[in-house]
């Protein structure tokens, strides 16, 4: 069994067996046909996962590596909020006429600010500090940012990366990690993909940076299963897990702009049956 898998079963359980029910709350989320989508919550989900020893890729059922690292991309390389730029739909329920999504995601991340050292925006800084400053404490982004919200289509709910960097004893290279902060999940249709994008990220990092990758670490404010998810999520953690895949970066690419979802493949990578046309709360 992946560590990944016993990670998400874990969760899961923890969810269903002593998360909070919001039924009769008010909510925000509706389904398609107009009513309220209800959750089963746990508020303060933390999951660490070592990237030294195994790639996160769910074997519960298939998560879709290159589509994952595109999206990823499209926010983080691209800095793009255009879905029109995206090879997949996604975002399509959040996009207007134009295909924006509005000051959001990738938007936020293209956005230059004055430092000391000059003009940078918030990705070209992290790649900046990790090389010329890596025992920084102060490497990380943030995208929730509050006097943009009302001109976002949907408020960011992976919305901060903190970088940290340690020297293991004995090795010459540094080793990266990172914190993701999230304040919202829908666990069925994202975590594993949030996780799997992220763990893509920290390797392309790590590569540009000539450091060896760590551990991600992933904090969940409100980690939620919807109503109509539970008996999706109780059969998927009842079946059997596989070993975890072999992940592959093209060891070429050495500056994160030439990356591309076609630079990142798995080799092994067993799973159990898709589950498809999951229903996603708007």
């Amino acid at each position: 069994m992946s560590l990944a898998d016993q990670i998400f079963i874990d969760m899961c359980k923890d969810i269903l067996e002593n998360g909070t029910d919001t039924r009769g709350e008010k909510v925000r989320p509706k389904w398609p046909d107009g009513t309220s989508a209800y959750t089963i919550k746990k508020f303060g989900v933390v999951n660490r996962y070592d990237l030294s020893r195994e790639f996160p890729l769910l074997t519960l059922r298939k998560t879709a590596l290159k589509s994952a690292t595109d999206e990823m991309l499209w926010i983080w390389q691209q800095k793009s909020n255009n879905i029109k730029e995206l090879h997949s739909h996604i975002w399509d329920e959040w996009a207007d006429e134009e295909g924006s999504i509005g000051k959001a995601y990738g938007y936020q991340l293209g956005v230059k600010h004055q430092y000391k050292e000059g003009m940078m925006d918030q990705v070209d800084r992290v790649i900046y500090d990790l090389k010329n400053n890596p025992f920084s404490r102060r490497i990380m982004t943030n995208i929730y940012v509050h006097q943009d919200l009302h001109e976002m289509n949907l408020y960011p709910c992976a919305y901060s990366m903190t970088f940290n960097v340690t020297q293991k004893q004995g090795e010459d290279r540094l080793t990266l990690n990172a914190i993701l902060n999230q304040r919202s999940q829908d666990v069925l249709a994202a975590n594993n993909w949030n996780v799997v994008q992220y763990s893509v990220l920290l390797h392309m990092l790590a590569q540009v940076c000539d450091m060896k990758v760590g551990e991600l670490v992933h904090v969940i404010a409100d980690a939620h299963i919807y109503d109509k998810h539970v008996p999706i999520i109780k059969e998927l953690i009842t079946r059997t897990p596989y070993p975890a895949p072999k992940f592959h970066l093209n060891p070429e690419i050495k500056d994160f702009y030439r990356f591309t979802r076609h630079d990142v493949s798995v080799e092994d990578y067993i799973t159990g049956e898709q589950i498809k046309e999951i229903p996603i709360a708007i």
